[in-house]
């Protein structure tokens, strides 16, 4: 596997909320994690969180909830939630994107259902290791979630996604369940500089994870 490379922190287009980084590639498409590892590590996040919440480490602010963000495929989802824990800034930032198609889920009443009980899913993903931030956004045109998360290491990132594949697959169409990894960026740099994402995707690939436009100023 592709070790990251350092991002390198000067200014973008004079812009100083933005840094000029620049990912080796992309970490995407390895297969799910035994189910036995998977499910211990999941047993094991699902333990963390518990903790995390008894020390209050655990929020969800309301800043980012209800803006949108398209995607090159031309599809557009909505933020509905957000999750942080208390922790220190990344030393190795990655941005995570999955995206995931809900089995036998039809119609407004149906999506909002899940929106609202997805909540329970917090203990999949806060206790792993690395965890900083999780943005949940809405299905798309074409009946697609997606979740947007700052990581702190790639690697970890990828572990996770690939022991969530096995979760994932209860609700979703596993064929549906794709993610990719950027290490290098995190989620307020890829969300507000789009184009930074192209030096890992210039080959035209990962459509469905690239933003291009997210009113996220």
């Amino acid at each position: 596997m592709p070790e990251p490379t350092a991002p390198s922190h000067r200014g973008t287009d004079g812009d100083p909320s933005l840094t000029d980084v620049t990912p080796r590639s992309v970490l995407s498409g390895r297969p799910p994690l035994p189910f036995g590892c998977a499910l211990r590590a999941l047993a094991a996040c699902a333990l963390r969180t518990g903790a995390l919440l008894l020390r209050r480490r655990i929020h969800q602010p309301r800043e980012h909830v209800g803006r949108p963000c398209s995607f090159a495929d031309g599809t557009t989802s909505t933020v509905y939630r957000e999750t942080v824990v208390d922790r220190l800034p990344p030393r190795s930032p990655a941005a995570l994107v999955v995206s995931f198609r809900l089995r036998h889920v039809r119609g407004v009443p149906a999506h909002a259902v899940f929106r609202l009980e997805s909540v329970l899913n917090t203990v999949l993903f806060v206790g792993f290791a690395g965890f900083v931030s999780k943005l949940w956004l809405a299905h798309d045109e074409n009946g697609v979630y997606r979740g947007i998360y700052d990581w702190d290491d790639p690697l970890s990132a990828e572990a996770y996604v690939r022991a969530l594949w096995w979760a994932l697959a209860v609700v979703s169409d596993p064929a549906s369940i794709q993610y990719a990894v950027l290490p290098g960026l995190s989620r307020d740099e890829l969300l507000r500089g789009p184009r930074l994402a192209d030096a890992v995707a210039t080959d035209g690939t990962g459509a469905w994870w690239r933003p291009v436009e997210a009113s996220w100023r």
